[in-house]
């Protein structure tokens, strides 16, 4: 479903008369179809519209067609959710579920956008309602694919073979571009010779990283982190792999929780936790992060569609 949302988003962009996708009925997609999906008062892609845009995109599969947000809100608030569910779905899932459907729509519907789930809550609250975890998503698609279970990016692939050489290429070709909006602001008092210090460990850290040296990598990161003057996930994230790579995957698991704590909703972080419980002998535990972090990855995919989007101004 996603899929083909990010596919009318990139055309719909380029012709609003033509069909989204050539596979479908033929019908075109308009702008306006797609600008529906947002909340009437919110003009910016921000990570609550999305959640809005996602509540949207959920109660149009639980109704088999396009409710208008606040008419659904309504029948919600009046608990009359036989209106809002499309007849077809009867009996394909229990009561309790379709109620928490309701719940997470109603809940990503909210107007106030404070009031939204972010993803991970997002991700905790709709994982527990897929039962039929042993079909492979992409036998569910029809998308032959051999060997893994769920089609993963590069890194998740990297983490499910403990592939420490390709996880490592691919933090290098990163580098610290999603550090943006991470605390590293620094105030006046701290730009002396000890932050000059600082900064030389980092970077020695990175080119230490950079030669696979973990060893040397582990002890300039932590001078960096000891620190404390500026906040880095990717700095936990490469010590992360470092710990792995020297074989300390307990130290690598905290530091990948870190990198979270940081950045909550950073995928890197996420995969390097499912690799080191991988190296830690918890295989289920890191299944269950793959998983996780795929459906986080699927759900932010639509921001980074509706972010191609450029609206027409309006007259008026």
């Amino acid at each position: 479903m996603h899929n083909n949302r990010c596919y009318m988003c990139k055309h719909s962009r380029e012709d609003v008369n033509r069909p989204a996708d050539p596979f479908s009925s033929g019908e075109p997609v308009m702008v306006d179809q797609v600008e529906s999906l947002l909340n009437p008062s919110e003009r910016r892609i921000t990570p609550e519209s999305v959640m809005y845009s996602f509540g949207t995109l959920l109660l149009d599969l639980l109704s088999g067609k396009h409710i208008p947000p606040s008419h659904a809100l309504d029948l919600i608030k009046d608990r009359n959710l036989q209106m809002l569910t499309d007849s077809c779905l009867e009996g394909q899932f229990s009561s309790d579920d379709g109620t928490e459907l309701v719940r997470i729509a109603s809940r990503c519907l909210q107007y106030e956008p404070r009031e939204r789930p972010n993803p991970k809550s997002l991700v905790a609250a709709l994982f527990p309602l897929q039962k039929e975890i042993e079909v492979p998503s992409h036998a569910l698609m029809g998308i032959s694919r051999d060997g893994g279970t769920m089609p993963l990016s590069p890194l998740g692939e990297a983490c499910l073979r403990m592939d420490l050489t390709a996880i490592h290429e691919i933090l290098e070709k990163l580098g610290y571009k999603d550090d943006e909006g991470a605390a590293t602001e620094l105030s006046f008092q701290m730009w002396t010779n000890q932050m000059q210090e600082t900064l030389n460990s980092k970077k020695k850290g990175d080119a230490a990283f950079r030669h696979k040296d973990a060893k040397a990598a582990i002890e300039c990161y932590t001078l960096f982190i000891d620190v404390g003057t500026m906040v880095s996930p990717t700095v936990y994230a490469r010590r992360s792999l470092s710990y792995l790579m020297n074989d300390m995957p307990q130290e690598a698991l905290n530091d990948a929780v870190q990198a979270q704590v940081i950045s909550p909703v950073w995928h890197v972080a996420s995969y390097l936790q499912a690799a080191s419980l991988f190296a830690l002998g918890r295989e289920n535990e890191a299944q269950i992060a793959l998983k996780e972090v795929h459906w986080g990855e699927a759900i932010q995919s639509i921001a980074s569609c509706m972010r191609s989007l450029s609206y027409p101004k309006r007259s008026g």
